[in-house]
Order: C-alpha cells, then sequence, then structure tokens
C-alpha cells in the first residue's frame, strides 16, 4: 500500500489539527468508553492516547475518520505501522483474535 509522504508543512499541520481534536469534546466522548481500538483492553479514558490508523508520518490525516483511542502500549508497539502491518504484527506475536483489530 502506498502513502505519499508529507513534507516538514504538512506534518507541522495535520499535528496542530490532532492537538485541537485532542482538546474537543467529541474526543473526550469518543475515549470516553475506556476500550482501546486495538488490544480491547478497559482503561481510564484519560490514559488513552490518540492514534493515527494511518500515522501523519505515512500520508494519513488528523481527520475524524482516522483517529481511535488506544492504550499507550498498543500505540508504541504500533508505531508507523498500517493497518495491514499491524494486523499482521498481531499474528507473528500470536496476539489472541479477540485482541486484534478488525
Amino acid at each position: 500500500m502506498f502513502f505519499p509522504f508529507p513534507d516538514d508543512a504538512a506534518l507541522k499541520k495535520e499535528r496542530v489539527k490532532a492537538r485541537q481534536l485532542r482538546a474537543s469534546q467529541w474526543w473526550k466522548r469518543k475515549r470516553s468508553s475506556g476500550i482501546c481500538h486495538y488490544c480491547g483492553e478497559n482503561f481510564s479514558p484519560k490514559e488513552l492516547t490518540m492514534d493515527h490508523v494511518i500515522p501523519i508520518s505515512r500520508g494519513g490525516r488528523s481527520e475524524k475518520f482516522n483517529l481511535v483511542p488506544c492504550c499507550k502500549a498498543c500505540n508504541t508497539q504500533k508505531q508507523r505501522m498500517l493497518p495491514t502491518e499491524w494486523d499482521d504484527y498481531m499474528l507473528r506475536i500470536g496476539a489472541d483474535k479477540k485482541n486484534r483489530p478488525e
């Protein structure tokens, strides 16, 4: 899967948009379930981080459809992976089916 790599100005713009969304009521409602999008585990909403499903460094945007709440462990492991790369990684490490994103 190919996504154009954004230039520095585009990266900065997307990061600013992400910060604005993180402060919004939309984001507070989104993370209020306390469930990590990737592992499905329960956390306090404040423990969840904002993840770009398609990372901005790989052409993703800071738009609502591309943002999910996830735990710090999953966000750290996912790094810059695309959804298919993440799913392959989870299969390789033998993650339980219920703990993988769909």
